[in-house]
């Protein structure tokens, strides 16, 4: 497996992992209390660090375990990439109308902030699961 690969493998059990650990301290906190008046900027914030740090930790750890393939990116990688992250922006867009939207309806900062770090996470998923994709089952660049 190409560590680019592997790079996309990490980002999406992170930012899956990293939201499931969000979801479940929210929920764990909220008990009878409406979501909107649960305490989520620190576990938020808690979250995005964490995940951040074990990408960044994860990416060093497969890089260290191949040191063959780390530094070495070809055309198809670079290509590849960009057409991950290309598909992951569609999220991001979504996520900030949604978000937009939202503020428009004077909706709870509650909702305006976990739809745009819902939005973030979807994005990082569908890039890294195109990536995967285009490397197990080829490739095309138009």
């Amino acid at each position: 497996m190409a560590l680019e690969e592997k790079r996309a493998w990490i980002m999406a059990v992170v930012a899956v992992a990293g939201y499931a650990a969000y979801l479940v301290l929210i929920l764990g906190r909220a008990g009878s209390t409406p979501l909107t008046e649960v305490s989520y900027a620190s576990p938020l914030l808690w979250c995005v660090g964490a995940a951040i740090v074990a990408a960044i930790v994860l990416n060093i750890a497969a890089a260290a375990a191949s040191p063959e393939d780390a530094g070495k990116k070809d055309v198809r990688d670079r290509e590849i990439n960009r057409f991950g992250e290309y598909v992951g922006q569609a999220f991001v867009v979504i996520g900030g109308v949604a978000a937009l939207c939202m503020a428009l309806a004077e909706l709870s900062y509650f909702w305006i902030a976990n739809v745009i770090y819902l939005a973030f996470v979807l994005s990082s998923l569908l890039a890294s699961t195109a990536k995967v994709f285009a490397y197990r089952r080829g490739f095309q660049p138009w």
